[in-house]
């Protein structure tokens, strides 16, 4: 009798604690759970973090090879008594400045992530470097547009020949530069597009430089190639307006959920 009591009092107490397994098991759940998105949270911002130091690493190399090309037009443009190679020189400056703040851009973020005393959010630097690159491409294509409407109110003489094979120049620099600026759309970010789009945007130039000029110097008709600027210009007026739009409201948090957060650098 002694020993069924025993064996009862065991059961009950194993069956009290297979009960108690189970209540315990939702929390249990929810902890697995956690730490699993906490793993894939930390393995998010590592891969991130890996894909902005290369976007920094490849926006530098463009920097480099603009103004290098930079360098080059403008002593040959002097030497050679070329206004339209000098032209095109002093215009690649313009894209110098505007992918380096792209560059600049990342090299503050990386600072930024290593730093305690920042507590903001890293990602709004490089929104800000977006829109600022939008800005900067919108006025281009305004310049662009006003500086082809000049020119069909008052036509110059154009040294054909010698304006293709700038044309050209730029148009080979972009395309490598393009190619190195190539990112994946899962991992952009607006500072990476704004440089992207900078250089897509001077080899859309280019290219409607060489075909409206080819075919004004085959029909003789100098107009054709200030259309196909202010087409160009019109075309790039869209992008900036579409990067100032996203770049902007992820500034503002537009599009940001309620409830969502950003995910600040770890230390």
């Amino acid at each position: 009798m002694f020993y069924m009591l025993i064996i009862l009092i065991i059961r009950f107490i194993y069956l009290c604690w297979f009960i108690k397994g189970f209540e315990l098991l939702p929390s249990f759940i929810t902890i697995c759970g956690k730490l699993n998105s906490f793993a894939s949270n930390v393995k998010t911002s590592i891969d991130m973090s890996q894909h902005k130091h290369k976007h920094e690493n490849k926006t530098l190399w463009v920097v480099i090879l603009t103004a290098i090309t930079m360098v080059v037009e403008i002593i040959f443009g002097i030497i050679t008594n070329s206004i339209a190679l000098l032209a095109d020189g002093i215009h690649m400056g313009s894209h110098v400045l505007a992918i380096g703040l792209s560059w600049i851009a990342y090299v503050f973020m990386r600072k930024a992530d290593k730093s305690r005393k920042f507590t903001g959010d890293s990602e709004k630097i490089l929104s800000l470097s977006g829109f600022s690159s939008g800005l900067i491409l919108l006025i281009f294509a305004i310049v662009i547009m006003v500086e082809s409407i000049d020119r069909l109110i008052h036509p110059l003489d154009i040294s054909y020949r010698k304006a293709i094979q700038v044309a050209i120049i730029g148009l080979v620099v972009n395309i490598i530069s393009a190619f190195l600026l190539h990112h994946d759309h899962e991992h952009s970010d607006h500072n990476i597009r704004a440089a992207y789009l900078h250089v897509i945007a001077d080899a859309l130039t280019s290219l409607s430089a060489i075909l409206g000029l080819t075919a004004a110097m085959i029909w003789n008709i100098p107009f054709i190639d200030t259309i196909a600027a202010i087409i160009s210009s019109f075309v790039i007026i869209r992008w900036s307006f579409g990067l100032l739009k996203d770049s902007g409201g992820a500034l503002l948090d537009v599009n940001k959920r309620p409830g969502q957060h950003h995910h600040h650098h770890t230390h």
